[in-house]
């Protein structure tokens, strides 16, 4: 089994994103090291090859698989961290004995709803009588950090947005391709039979007959 690895800075929510081809009748794992209680989204679409579809796993750091989808192009789930160490994320395609496929997947790790995440450069900056220009500083911090979400979405979104795009482009592609190869095919047919038929006629109208007088 092909192996790869993806960490994120350990303690911080964060995002990673990558796209790669997975070899006919391969298997590819990658990890994703996080620690407890942090939300972990993971996307993952097919964006080329036969069939447009992979089996995908995730396995716990204690070996439990906690999610499987059996040959689907695309998907998306959360899972709670309830432990800390390395989530196997792994795409099969074993079943598959000629055809590679590219796929693109995102990892999306943030706090649960309720936990805050403290930046060091927060720590030291409220004055003993706990103002800061007269706002509080926890709700300029809160302030912050919905918009450094709103922020993780958007570009969420639109990586996403591509990916369906890369996808459908290469869908189009390859019916393209089809289509041009059938057409062609066709008119060939086309052309050997008005050919034959025009033979056929001629044939039919040449007497060979010799006429004596």
């Amino acid at each position: 089994m092909c192996q790869g690895k993806v960490t994120l800075l350990k303690g911080y929510p964060g995002q990673t994103e990558l796209t790669f081809m997975l070899p006919a009748g391969k298997s590819e794992c990658f990890f994703q090291t996080t620690i407890k209680n942090l939300t972990m989204e993971i996307e993952y679409q097919v964006i080329a090859g036969a069939g447009m579809d992979v089996n995908f796993e995730i396995i716990s750091p204690q070996g439990i698989r906690l999610v499987a989808d059996s040959r689907r192009s695309d998907g998306v789930h959360i899972v709670e961290t309830t432990e800390e160490g390395d989530y196997q994320i792994c795409f099969d395609n074993s079943f598959s004995r000629f055809s590679e496929k590219m796929v693109f997947f995102e990892i999306l790790t943030e706090a649960q709803a309720g936990d805050v995440v403290v930046d060091d450069e927060w720590t030291g900056l409220e004055e003993p009588d706990g103002t800061l220009l007269e706002y509080k500083l926890d709700d300029i911090r809160e302030y912050m950090d919905t918009l450094h979400r709103h922020l993780e979405r958007s570009r969420h979104m639109q990586t996403a947005l591509r990916a369906f795009e890369a996808r459908d482009r290469n869908l189009l592609e390859e019916n393209l391709w089809r289509v041009s190869f059938w057409s062609c095919a066709s008119m060939l047919v086309m052309l050997c039979v008005a050919l034959t038929q025009v033979y056929t006629v001629r044939k039919l109208f040449d007497d060979k007959r010799k006429v004596y007088t």
